[in-house]
C-alpha cells in the first residue's frame, strides 16, 4: 500500500482569485474613468499626475487584495488629509470602486473586504471637520 502525501495550498488570495495584476490594473483604469467625470470629484485631480496616481492605487489595491505589497507611497492620511475631502465625496469615491469591481465581475465576498477596508480607513482620508458625527 503506498500512501501519498500532499502539501496544503494555501487558499487563493482576492488578487489571485480575481486575475492579479491585469485585473488590478483594468479596475483601477475603470475605476479612475468614473471619477474623472464625476462633476463631484474630478476637482481633486485637477492638478495630479493621473499616470504615478493610477500607479500608486494599483499598488495599495493590490495590497487591500492580498496580492504583493509593494506600496512605498504616503500614507493615506498624509496624502488626503491637506485636500479637507467631505464624508460624501469619501462614499462617492468608495462607490465607484464597488460599482468598478462589480462590473468586472468581482465576487461578492471580495466586494465585501474590500467595503470593510473603506470603512476601516475612513477617518484617514474624511477631514477632520467633515467627518459624520463630529
Amino acid at each position: 500500500m503506498t500512501v501519498t502525501v500532499t502539501e496544503e495550498t494555501a487558499p487563493a488570495s482576492h488578487y489571485d482569485r480575481i486575475g492579479g495584476a491585469s485585473a488590478v490594473r483594468a479596475a483601477v483604469d475603470l475605476f479612475y474613468d468614473k471619477v474623472l467625470v464625476d462633476p463631484e470629484l474630478a476637482g481633486y485631480f485637477s492638478d495630479v499626475d493621473m499616470v504615478g496616481q493610477r500607479r500608486h492605487l494599483t499598488l495599495m489595491l493590490t495590497t487591500v487584495l492580498g496580492g504583493p505589497d509593494e506600496y512605498a507611497g504616503r500614507g493615506l492620511a498624509e496624502a488626503h488629509q491637506p485636500l479637507n475631502i467631505p464624508v460624501e465625496h469619501y462614499a462617492m469615491v468608495g462607490g465607484h470602486l464597488v460599482v468598478t469591481l462589480t462590473e468586472l465581475g468581482v465576487p461578492a465576498d471580495i466586494l465585501a473586504d474590500v467595503q470593510t477596508v473603506l470603512g476601516q480607513v475612513q477617518d484617514q482620508v474624511v477631514s477632520r471637520g467633515n467627518r459624520s458625527g463630529v
